[in-house]
């Protein structure tokens, strides 16, 4: 059998290492801190597309860390795949914890009563308890447009919003209307997105906010 390698630190430096060969010149269109989350994203699906579709929002990156570093930080996602992909270590390391209040018997009662999805629920409660959270949107646009919509009503102001939700039907849509948004944001154009790829920026967030970026 052919030797290989397995040290997962050496496996990721020579991944990310591959990964900006293979975009070139590419890569000079992004700023260090952006071309990391990049990078990750890619890392994470294999798919250099994203280096075209991702679009980060002017000071969005440094309101994520600054958010992360003052410590205690909520981050609210809209799925419990999202909260187990999250760097245990890094929360741990700023006092953060990552909440989804989807799966929970009365979240499904409710959206069952107001013929809404459980994740417009989520999002709705998560909102009276936690105004300043950061949200991480991968799976549902019901759940983005909800967040955008009490944003436009003023009762949440997110740290953050990375809203990467993938599909078919109003996820492009959603985006869009992130896009044109005022919040501070991190999304990916078109329909491609998901949890795996919001986890990968936000602990890309992590790992910048542990160097001490700013």
């Amino acid at each position: 059998m052919k030797s290989f390698c397995t040290d997962p630190e050496a496996i990721e430096s020579k991944s990310m290492a591959i990964i900006e060969n293979t975009l070139g010149q590419a890569a000079e269109q992004f700023d260090p801190k952006s071309l990391t989350l990049v990078k990750r994203v890619i890392h994470t699906t294999a798919d250099f597309e994203y280096a075209d579709l991702m679009a980060i929002s002017p000071g969005a990156i440094e309101a994520g860390i600054a958010a992360l570093s003052e410590g205690g930080q909520v981050l609210v996602a809209d799925t419990n795949m999202i909260c187990a992909g999250i760097n245990k270590a890094f929360l741990q390391r700023f006092g953060a914890r990552a909440e989804c209040l989807v799966a929970l018997q009365s979240t499904r009662e409710e959206a069952l009563k107001h013929g809404l999805t459980r994740s417009m629920v989520n999002i709705r409660r998560a909102v009276e308890i936690y105004p300043k959270a950061l949200y991480i949107i991968g799976n549902a646009p019901t759940a983005l447009y909800e967040l955008l919509r009490l944003y436009n009503e003023n009762k949440v102001e997110p740290a953050l919003v990375v809203g990467v939700p993938v599909g078919f039907v109003e996820a492009e849509e959603s985006k869009e209307e992130l896009l044109g948004s005022k919040v501070p944001h991190i999304t990916v154009r078109g329909r491609k997105g998901g949890s795996t790829v919001a986890v990968a920026i936000v602990n890309g967030l992590l790992k910048l906010a542990s160097k001490g970026v700013r």
